[in-house]
């Protein structure tokens, strides 16, 4: 029986309505920023995979690193035993993460890096005995999907199932942000550092995260930098609270982490966090773990694609942002197109202005596709967010394709 068919008769995919959706595109291998079809077909990969990809597909270093570490250690439970892969990614990711963020915490993914940040920051101050319940957010945040970071997250379509089951949290205008906003009452803020995903790649200022920071430190309110997209190089530093120089109190981190390869989140915090969980009493204790915390396999991924992202890398990146720059230069003059921005090796536009539900983003992904490009526009928010090894030969086929699509919408 073919992929095509068990697919129908078994599984149920993310975010697809399956009535209406087209029959997903089954693909056998991938290299570099290409797809492979079963049938042979080629397919840019533009948004890295649902943002996770880094380097690119099957990059050799990464696929080598799991092989011997799978020979090794496969898994091995992490409460009351420890690995090397583990103990030495904390260590290589504390020399390279904004200064002070010295203690890791591994989960699974980017929604669990927000759950363990979360509960960490308000069980803080419940083990210092100054318990503060209230969690402040951006407007038009995405935090993920599990209970928690749903409730950091805005309100709206992918929350409505489940907003009777949601905590309230304090929501903060990033055009507004006030010392009456944030007062001693919070136990922490939650932010994506300049760049919000899943909202819409809304780009903001620099300005406004160190305000956020200094408002933060003054009232002694834990800052919780959701980095699970823009970490590893995607808004140019390697972190985007470094293009701000801000330095958080917890960093969430996840996606590229692994270089996209496998599952894993990681919350790191500053030591002086860490050291309230420390008692004879084991009600203190943070309560959380997972059956695959710190994987053997993903920490040794993880290792090999820290290791890659050097000062080659960079270039790369600044290429990409220079290409970015040039393409939505010349798209920027179509009457459809509005908002265009850049921010390091995200590029974004609008079209229309419907929101996510607006036709045009399917419309856009069907045309792309059937010219051999991944889009997956947010509704009417188009971006192009590909991996780092992206050709600028590849770039100009992406946005030709863009281009082709804007001329013939009119």
């Amino acid at each position: 029986m073919s992929v095509r068919e068990l697919d129908r008769q078994h599984l149920w995919h993310p975010y697809t309505q399956h009535a209406i959706a087209p029959a997903p595109i089954p693909i056998a291998r991938a290299e570099g920023a290409v797809l492979i079809d079963v049938d042979g077909r080629e397919i840019i990969d533009a948004i890295s995979s649902w943002w996770v990809t880094l380097h690119g597909h099957a990059q050799p270093e990464i696929a080598e690193a799991i092989g011997r570490q799978a020979r090794v250690l496969e898994q091995v439970i992490f409460a009351g035993y420890t690995h090397e892969p583990a103990a030495a990614l904390a260590a290589a990711l504390a020399e390279r993460l904004p200064r002070g963020l010295t203690r890791v915490f591994f989960s699974d993914n980017g929604s669990t890096a927000v759950e363990v940040a979360i509960k960490i920051a308000l069980q803080y101050w419940q083990n210092r005995g100054q318990p503060r319940a209230r969690i402040a957010a951006l407007e038009h945040a995405y935090h993920g999907d599990t209970f928690g970071a749903m409730s950091a997250s805005a309100r709206g379509l992918f929350t409505e199932p489940f907003s009777p089951f949601l905590f309230d949290v304090v929501r903060l205008s990033e055009t507004a942000i006030t010392e009456t906003a944030i007062d001693e009452q919070l136990a922490a803020v939650i932010v994506e550092p300049l760049l919000q995903g899943a909202g819409g790649m809304r780009m903001w200022s620099e300005a406004t995260l160190r305000t956020i920071r200094e408002l933060t430190a003054t009232h002694g309110v834990l800052l919780i930098a959701d980095e699970v997209l823009t970490g590893f190089g995607r808004t140019g530093p390697l972190f985007a609270c470094e293009k701000a120089g801000v330095i958080p109190d917890i960093i969430c981190l996840s996606k590229g982490l692994t270089g996209g390869f496998l599952p894993l989140g990681a919350t790191a915090a500053r030591e002086e966090i860490f050291e309230a969980f420390l008692s004879t009493d084991r009600r203190h204790t943070l309560f959380h773990g997972h059956s695959f915390t710190a994987n053997p396999i993903a920490c040794a991924a993880a290792q090999a694609s820290l290791a890659l992202l050097n000062d080659a890398s960079a270039a790369r990146r600044a290429g990409i942002e220079r290409a970015h720059r040039s393409h939505l230069a010349k798209i920027a003059a179509h009457p459809c197109v509005t908002a265009p921005r850049v921010l390091g090796t995200v590029a974004a536009f609008n079209l229309g202005g419907a929101g996510y539900l607006d036709p045009v983003g399917a419309d856009l992904s069907h045309f792309a596709l059937e010219r051999g490009v991944l889009l997956r526009p947010l509704g009417d928010v188009v971006y192009v967010l590909p991996p780092y090894c992206t050709t600028d030969a590849q770039l100009d086929q992406i946005y030709g394709v863009i281009t082709e699509f804007l001329e013939r919408r009119g």
